[in-house]
């Protein structure tokens, strides 16, 4: 696809136009409802749209946003990122990662401030990278800290597919892989929840597919639309939600058709159960432990398992945020940055107190570089 094409298919999801008319057709339908719908953005990726394209200045008073844990830097627990922080210590260590967790506090510092002090951190866009940092250091040990929820984890599985069978012995791995159904269910079994309906995430369907999305229509009663990132996608997706609510109908919608399928990537979802399990619990940054929400490499890859082969310096106590953040109230949908003391204040993407404020994909992040707070 050429430039041109790739920028033509973009507008027609930026389409002012398109966005106005929505808008009308949401405006209009809300007057036929006579409750609030409070939406959940599964991903931080639909926050930062939400904020960057203005959509919260388009909705009705009835529709509100209110934003979830789908951020995997956000909801990293500070004793997971101390895990990283002291790997890149080792001075036989190479730690690689992705780029969004330079600069995520933990109880010692950040990887980044790991890397002035001396560390060797490396960050890569594609896992496959961490192979050639591997051959070209053969006396490291090349440790891969891996994050994200099921959109990334194929990746993981095929670098382990490809250290196994190119015979490389010096790459490692730390999994934080996690799952998106299992907070969604914790949020939804809190006796305060308000959320009323989801936008699922669409790069998560893509690997999934929408089935895993089908048991909230069922048993909680609550409707969920995959949605695609662009501000069209978005509108349209608050359009399908508010038509269901108007003609009284609760079950999975795919507005994201163009690349995500009730079925999901088949050959992914194989490629990840060969070389992972389940871990029995993952405590999650502001909603606690939930069990079976994240990811381990499976038993008879235990050799390749940098948790295991450094289990004697890493820790295993929990840490609390600073004391002044509410990321975890965020993180759960019962605060919005806004109602945070110190954001935009103390609180700031240059120095972070929180991690919804440093990821990409963070709420704070969204309302501070698009809600004019300065």
């Amino acid at each position: 696809m050429s430039k041109l094409e790739l920028k033509n298919l973009y507008d027609d999801f930026r389409d002012s136009k398109t966005i106005k008319s929505f808008a009308k057709k949401i405006n209009e339908g809300a007057k036929k409802i006579d409750r609030n719908i409070n939406i959940m953005e599964v991903c931080g990726g639909h926050t930062h749209t939400i904020m960057k394209y203005g959509i919260l200045q388009l909705l009705p008073e009835n529709i509100n946003f209110i934003h979830g844990p789908g951020c995997p830097v956000c909801i990293m627990p500070k004793e997971r990122i101390d895990h990283a922080y002291i790997l890149a210590q080792q001075s036989d260590v190479i730690l690689v990662t992705l780029g969004d967790m330079i600069k995520v506090p933990g109880s010692h510092g950040s990887l980044q401030n790991a890397r002035s002090e001396g560390a060797d951190v490396r960050f890569v866009y594609s896992p496959l990278d961490v192979l050639k940092i591997a051959k070209d250091n053969p006396s490291k040990k090349v440790i891969f800290y891996a994050i994200g929820f099921e959109t990334t984890t194929p990746m993981s599985a095929a670098l382990l597919e490809k250290v196994i069978k190119q015979g490389i012995k010096n790459v490692f791995f730390h999994i934080n892989h996690v799952r998106v159904p299992e907070p969604m269910r914790v949020l939804m079994d809190d006796k305060d929840c308000q959320i009323n309906a989801f936008l699922g995430p669409s790069h998560v369907s893509a690997i999934t597919g929408s089935k895993i999305y089908e048991e909230f229509p069922l048993t909680y009663h609550t409707p969920v639309v995959v949605s695609g990132f662009e501000p069209v996608d978005v509108m349209q997706s608050i359009y399908m939600i508010l038509r269901q609510f108007i003609t009284g109908r609760c079950e999975v919608e795919n507005e994201y058709g163009r690349a995500v399928t009730r079925e999901g990537n088949v050959c992914a979802q194989r490629l990840v159960e060969k070389y992972f399990d389940r871990k029995d619990s993952f405590r999650w940054r502001g909603i606690g432990d939930i069990p079976k929400s994240s990811l381990k490499l499976r038993d008879e890859y235990a050799k390749y398992d940098a948790e295991i082969i450094y289990a004697d310096i890493l820790p295993d106590k929990k840490i609390d945020d600073h004391k002044l953040c509410i990321c975890g109230e965020i993180l759960k949908g019962k605060a919005k940055p806004m109602d945070c003391k110190v954001f935009g204040n103390a609180c700031k993407p240059n120095s972070p107190l929180g991690s919804c404020m440093v990821s990409s994909e963070g709420a704070c992040a969204a309302y501070y570089k698009y809600g004019n707070i300065r």
